[in-house]
């Protein structure tokens, strides 16, 4: 990818939903790019699009109009096979629900995105505590998720969205599960990994707290683009 092109652009996207025959417009026409290397966070009240838009630009949706390009690429000329190769490969992901498999250790846990690769065993379970050791958590590397706080389950998560490298991370209020001290530390390692990595962010929350920790902030309301800062 060179340098000057965005990780992610959307290009006036549209998406609509029908459910029993009503029809809801989730996003009119959204323009954004997002270069690489940028930490954002994206706001605005409940139903504004915000899942929505993550969900498009994280290729795990379509939508009804409207262009997405990922890494240069038009991701509606590719098929799906390419689509789901993106998504492990380059693009990682952090939820408020953790989703951690409970019966696999926290170094497990990490391994899981590399092991569709056909990795060497060795050489993956060494990635996966490369990722514990960035987050803080090597000591805890055979623990099970119901042994680790919220806060030290959501790094195991940060570790694994990590592990294959990604060119982009997308989290969806990942802070959503944790008290307001815990959230603000991992926004630090957030920054922190930002910083040091390159890797990009794009993060959608309800916190204030959360969105002031961003170098970018986009507004949603109702499905559009209302305001974008940058700090």
């Amino acid at each position: 990818m060179k340098n000057n092109e965005p990780v992610v652009e959307v290009d006036d996207v549209v998406k609509v939903y029908t459910t029993g025959g009503v029809r809801f417009t989730a996003l009119r026409g959204v323009k954004l790019r997002v270069e690489r290397g940028e930490l954002v966070s994206v706001v605005g009240p409940s139903g504004s699009g915000k899942s929505t838009l993550l969900h498009i630009m994280g290729l795990i949706d379509k939508p009804t109009s409207g262009k997405v390009f990922f890494e240069g690429h038009d991701t509606s000329q590719l098929g799906e096979d390419r689509l789901a190769m993106l998504r492990n490969r380059r693009i990682g992901f952090i939820f408020q629900a953790f989703n951690l498999i409970s019966r696999l250790t926290a170094l497990e846990n990490v391994e899981l995105p590399l092991i569709s690769q056909g990795m060497d065993p060795k050489v993956r379970r060494s990635y996966a505590m490369k990722m514990l050791e960035l987050v803080g958590l090597s000591s805890k590397s055979g623990n099970r998720p119901y042994e680790l706080s919220g806060g030290e389950q959501q790094r195991v998560a940060i570790a694994r969205a990590l592990v294959t490298n990604p060119t982009i991370v997308f989290g969806d209020e990942l802070t959503g599960n944790v008290d307001s001290k815990t959230a603000m530390e991992i926004m630090k390692l957030i920054g922190e990994i930002n910083a040091n990595t390159a890797t990009t962010f794009v993060l959608v929350t309800h916190n204030p707290e959360v969105a002031a920790a961003t170098r970018r902030r986009i507004a949603l309301r109702d499905g559009q683009i209302e305001r974008d800062e940058r700090s």
